[in-house]
């Protein structure tokens, strides 16, 4: 099929910002919901895009959304979780920060923490933080992934395994309705698996569109982690799924 000028349009705003929703669309474009619909119904039917509720997001498949695109999307939940997040954090504590665009929203929310020791294979989250003096930042050493600034590998493996922090926080690429943590690389899962074994406690920090990705790589289930922090409610079943291995879940205002 041909792609008219408005969906090639909006597969480009989806490629920017990963997302887009039916109204916004429609306003963009001065069309009805039901054109945009139809739209976005054609783009998943080529598969381009898949459709959710309220709007469409770029299809998941077995390769990452590029990282500047990650960091737009879901910004403003992000920064709620994260604010949530930190404020479990304690001054004079010892925190492990993994890749992702969440824990960098964490790292930003912690600029104003006394005596934080961070250790990190993210070289963004160490960027961040170097704004805070009163925050002594460890790097794990490891293959630099251009990307989006992650060290991996089993030098990084072998470094982590060096601590056992107060706390660990950890993103995740997707979630499933079993409640495990998914990823597309393993050399990446490999880290974080080493992390949320290192920690007193184990934080993760995701918005709720994990749940609509896939990803091929399992990390761990959420019954290892001591607290989930969200920007909307998970699902019943995996609700009562964390009630049941004492995960707190956190929703962030």
């Amino acid at each position: 099929m041909v792609l008219n000028i408005r969906q090639r349009e909006i597969l480009d705003l989806a490629r920017a910002a990963g997302r887009v929703g039916v109204e916004e669309l429609a306003e963009k474009f001065d069309v009805t919901l039901q054109t945009i619909r139809r739209d976005l119904g054609e783009l998943s039917d080529q598969g381009m895009l898949d459709r959710v509720h309220g709007g469409a997001v770029l299809r998941s498949g077995v390769s990452n959304i590029g990282y500047e695109e990650r960091r737009r999307m879901h910004d403003t939940a992000k920064a709620a979780i994260a604010r949530a997040c930190a404020r479990q954090i304690p001054d004079n504590s010892s925190v492990i920060l993994n890749l992702g665009t969440t824990t960098e929203a964490v790292a930003r929310e912690l600029l104003n923490h006394r005596n934080l020791t961070v250790i990190t294979n993210n070289m963004n989250v160490a960027n961040i933080l170097v704004s805070n003096e009163s925050c002594d930042i460890m790097v794990a050493g490891g293959a630099l992934r251009r990307s989006d600034g992650g060290l991996v590998g089993d030098l990084t493996t072998e470094f982590m395994a060096q601590f056992k922090p107060d706390f660990a926080i950890i993103g995740t690429s997707a979630l499933d309705g079993d409640g495990d943590l998914l990823d597309f690389d393993m050399a990446e899962v490999r880290v974080s698996r080493a992390i949320a074994g290192l920690a007193r406690k184990t934080f993760l920090v995701t918005d709720i569109s994990k749940l609509e990705r896939s990803a091929p790589v399992r990390i761990i289930s959420m019954a290892e982690l001591d607290a989930v922090f969200v920007d909307r409610p998970l699902p019943a079943r995996l609700m009562e799924k964390c009630k049941d291995w004492e995960t707190q879940v956190v929703i962030a205002e």
